[in-house]
């Protein structure tokens, strides 16, 4: 994507100019990525787990009863011995829980494990890969890309957020704080920036970075979106005006404005 088309999120070229600028050059983006990369499992949160002890984690996950020993050896096809020590270890990280059975009969109980609640769930995570087919598609088969994609972000904005009682009216400053909160939720590490009636959030980190350097017009113009909806939600007096995305390599601009004062960014000549 051409520099010029990446500052008019929100806005829309014609569809020549879009397939004569945009495809030709993701397309000779995702030529050159290699499918590996694609295909290369997503990072998960929480400890590492061996293949092994991953296993062990899943059987109990997947039960979601109380398992001895025993009962997960067999399931795994591991010495008891060896499943002993990885769910003692799962144990001691707090992705499962330990208890004794509670039995009437005479006998010493067995030791019983669970999965904790929330535990992460293990196996591979592709997600990145499905960003890329489904941000692709809308990009190269929807006549407007960054519209449909504002419309989504918007929809989920206002879904992200609380709506405020009746009667409660919500000023900027607690608007902007709980735009920064949804936003750092999900990862973007905002900072709010005020000089004079000027107000910028400062997102120094995006979560979807490199699905947004391929496909900048869709997945910029969903985090408009987000902040547009969210504001709209609250009724607040604000409203997200534009985002500048990358203006450093690790920094994107959104900027606030009162509400009813936004203005259309200048379309610019594609050069």
């Amino acid at each position: 994507m051409s520099p010029a088309s990446a500052q008019t999120i929100g806005t829309e070229a014609s569809s020549s100019v879009r397939y004569r600028l945009f495809l030709p050059d993701a397309c000779e983006k995702m030529r050159d990525m290699a499918p590996r990369e694609l295909t290369r499992a997503d990072a998960v949160d929480g400890p590492a787990l061996g293949e092994s002890r991953a296993r062990v984690l899943m059987v109990l996950q997947e039960t979601g009863v109380p398992l001895g020993v025993g009962d997960v050896a067999e399931r795994v096809q591991l010495h008891p011995n060896t499943v002993r020590f990885h769910l003692d270890g799962l144990v001691e990280v707090g992705l499962a829980e330990r208890a004794s059975e509670d039995r009437a009969e005479p006998g010493r109980p067995r030791t019983l494990y669970t999965a904790s609640p929330g535990s992460v769930r293990v196996g591979r995570r592709s997600y990145r890969l499905l960003a890329e087919i489904l941000t692709s598609y809308l990009a190269a088969q929807t006549p407007q890309p960054a519209k449909a994609a504002l419309k989504a972000g918007e929809a989920w904005g206002r879904f992200l957020t609380e709506r405020p009682v009746p009667f409660q009216s919500v000023d900027a400053s607690d608007a902007t704080r709980r735009l920064v909160e949804t936003l750092d939720d999900i990862g973007f590490a905002p900072e709010a920036k005020t000089a004079g009636r000027k107000r910028q959030i400062l997102l120094h980190h995006c979560p979807f970075r490199e699905t947004a350097e391929e496909h900048r017009d869709v997945v910029c113009s969903i985090h408009l979106g987000l902040m547009r909806g969210l504001l709209a939600e609250l009724g607040a007096p604000l409203e997200a005006q534009r985002l500048d995305p990358f203006v450093e390599p690790s920094l994107c601009v959104a900027h606030l404005v009162p509400r009813g004062n936004t203005k259309p960014p200048v379309r610019r000549r594609a050069s």
